[in-house]
């Protein structure tokens, strides 16, 4: 994507929702004004105030947000969606539950020679330790 945010914008990508499905039957969402979830994939440096003090941005890439119904652009770049707006004006960030389980399901287990003994592990303790004095 070649898309930059600048200033204090952030640029958002909408999450897919799901259709609600009575069987086989579709039930459109005409006529419900949501709040739209997306993932931010850009977000500008940050702004000055008037008093000239600069205010960095605290939105990441990769943040879940929950936007307003109004005041996000919408702009279509190279047939995607994005959601374009002020970093202030975003209502909610999401949090991401993390899952020690899932994670360490994930993980490979250390090979031995990738293991060091506790000897050695005090002996780069120590070195550390003198090398920070």
């Amino acid at each position: 994507m070649n898309l930059e945010a600048l200033f204090n914008a952030v640029i958002v990508k909408p999450l897919e929702v799901e259709e609600a499905k009575y069987g086989s039957i579709v039930v459109p969402d005409i006529g419900k004004d949501k709040n739209e979830h997306g993932e931010v994939i850009a977000v500008g440096p940050g702004q000055h105030t008037i008093s000239g003090t600069f205010i960095h941005t605290i939105s990441k890439i990769g943040d879940i947000v929950v936007l307003p119904t109004q005041g996000f652009t919408k702009l279509e770049h190279e047939g995607e969606d994005y959601y374009v707006g002020p970093e202030n004006q975003i209502l909610a960030k999401v949090k991401k539950v993390v899952d020690v389980e899932d994670i360490l399901s994930e993980t490979d287990p250390l090979t031995e020679s990738e293991l060091i003994s506790e000897e050695e592990f005090n002996k780069l303790e120590t070195k550390e330790k003198t090398d920070n004095e």
